[in-house]
């Protein structure tokens, strides 16, 4: 059987792929012109010329339990128990 026997298959297989490809590309350039350049020309843009507060990273760090006021019991057993943290 020669390989051109398949051609139907494989022309479709193809058009699948140029559609999702198609596809794809559109939806990145419609981001990049619809979300990317906007989004530099207004938040990027007045962070840039020091419009903004700067940026601090523990805003974004995640925060322990005791410093989000949390009170942790836990953390310093009474009595007898198979504690992690050694024995008493």
């Amino acid at each position: 059987m020669m390989l051109s026997a398949f051609f139907p298959f494989y022309q479709f297989l193809w058009t699948a792929y140029f559609l999702v490809m198609f596809l794809i590309g559109f939806w990145c350039i419609f981001m990049f012109f619809g979300y990317i350049i906007p989004l530099w020309l207004t938040a990027g843009l007045a962070e840039y010329l020091g419009k903004t507060k700067p940026f601090d990273p523990e805003e974004v760090r995640r925060k322990t339990l005791p410093e989000q006021g949390a009170e942790v019991i836990f953390s310093n057993p009474k009595g007898q128990g198979p504690f992690l943290h050694g024995h008493h």
